[in-house]
């Protein structure tokens, strides 16, 4: 079962998830090498101002959901992969956790009357 303090973690993960800015900010660094981006170029990628942008990574680094680094004068971004498995473990995990509907769905018709199969 998970913990009460686990459940407000990941629902502050999908809130900041929840806004489209951070989605696409995530989205976009799960599409490059792991090494991440340097903040300019997500800024011109997404075209999402300085200030505004500098926000939404914070609130996404708050959250684990992406890392940063410093490397000289360049702030360089990436995917929080931890933080982002532990949310889709703890949702995969709901989805397919047996509830007693789902047990007696199971007794009476087996596996194919398995609704979260």
């Amino acid at each position: 079962m998970t913990s009460t303090a686990d459940i407000a973690t990941f629902a502050r993960r999908l809130s900041a998830l929840g806004a489209e800015p951070r989605l696409r900010i995530v989205a976009l660094l799960l599409s490059v090498p792991p090494q991440g981006m340097v903040v300019g170029d997500i800024a011109r990628e997404l075209q999402i101002r300085g200030s505004t942008l500098s926000h939404h990574l914070e609130k996404l680094r708050q959250e684990g959901l992406v890392k940063v680094r410093r490397e000289g004068t360049f702030l360089w971004y990436s995917v929080g992969t931890e933080a982002l498995r532990e949310l889709l473990d703890f949702l995969y995990a709901q989805c397919h956790a047996p509830t007693g509907t789902d047990s007696a769905i199971l007794a009476a018709n087996g596996p194919q009357g398995d609704l979260n199969a």
